[in-house]
């Protein structure tokens, strides 16, 4: 392993590390243990539920991008692998994708490019699940962000930010097109691939049960945050807060390996936009953060051990 790997998996695990000490700071080991103790606990296990449903239901919509390929895989393979793919990127983030596809190419002799290529197609489906709740958000919200961000900034500023962003994006696109070489003409056939890979959903066989699958599965992942919160007696956030919490909670899980450290502080900044105090909006991060995290190392980690046996015949 060279020196820029090593720093990859590293320096992800440092900042969680940092982040950890940063939100403990924000309220005491003794305080947060309080609320552990005190938790309700069936509303975390139901959120806990609506998360297994969340993973049931991607491993069973993945046979609808294998079918067209020639492939008809266990559908416990299927689970177990996705589960796997959780439980590794955990320690290094985006290592589930290959993970999940060297299961497949092991126990179900898919080969490894096929399946990995369906994960990425499954990727920007889930990437547009999660712009489309960002714009939902944006819509549902709209007053209230409006307001804020002309309270802390000068809305002239804003518009006229907004206008360099849109004609700089106009020029940055018009040279990616015209791009034949180098660092743009990446980013062209990225954008090429992207744009392929979402048109290649609307033209499989079974589409419509497709997107039923992505939506229900992004519907069980706000389902699992929105159930958990009355397990903080006197925990009240708004649907507009939940929405908020959980796009901040979305994008620290990619920011650090698996969330962790930066989940809780995510969280507890977004719900504090809606009045809710520190103490109770970090431990309730807190919680969230756990419970998700060690529903995927119990799973995954029995997935794992479960997968050989299953398939001890093959």
């Amino acid at each position: 392993m060279n020196i820029k790997k090593i720093l990859k998996t590293i320096l992800p695990l440092a900042l969680g590390g940092f982040l950890v000490w940063y939100s403990i700071s924000e309220i005491s080991i003794e305080t947060l243990a309080t609320y552990f103790k005190e938790a309700n606990y069936s509303f975390i296990f139901l959120g806990l539920f609506f998360g297994i449903l969340s993973h049931l239901s991607r491993a069973y919509r993945w046979k609808f991008m294998l079918e067209p390929l020639g492939f008809k895989p266990k559908f416990t393979n299927s689970v177990l692998a996705v589960l796997v793919g959780y439980l590794v990127n955990l320690a290094l983030p985006r290592a589930g994708e290959i993970s999940r596809a060297t299961v497949m190419a092991n126990y179900e002799k898919i080969p490894f490019e096929k399946g990995f290529g369906t994960i990425v197609a499954e990727r920007i489906a889930d990437l547009i699940m999660m712009l489309s709740i960002v714009a939902i958000t944006l819509f549902v919200q709209f007053d209230f962000i409006y307001n804020l961000l002309t309270k802390n900034f000068n809305p002239t500023k804003i518009i006229i930010g907004l206008a360099v962003l849109i004609i700089g994006f106009y020029i940055f696109t018009s040279f990616v097109k015209k791009a034949e070489s180098g660092f743009l003409l990446k980013i062209k056939t990225f954008v090429s691939g992207l744009i392929e890979g979402v048109t290649s959903i609307f033209k499989m066989k079974n589409k419509w049960a497709f997107i039923f699958h992505t939506i229900f599965i992004w519907v069980m992942y706000v389902a699992m945050f929105w159930a958990t919160i009355p397990a903080i007696d006197g925990l009240e956030v708004p649907f507009g807060g939940i929405l908020i919490g959980f796009i901040a909670g979305g994008f620290s899980i990619a920011a650090t390996n698996g969330g962790i450290g930066l989940y809780p502080i995510a969280v507890a900044s977004a719900l504090a936009l809606f009045n809710v105090a520190t103490e109770p909006a970090t431990a309730f991060g807190w919680i969230m953060w756990t419970a998700q995290t060690a529903m995927i190392i119990i799973f995954g980690g029995l997935a794992f051990l479960f997968l050989p046996i299953y398939n001890k015949s093959k």
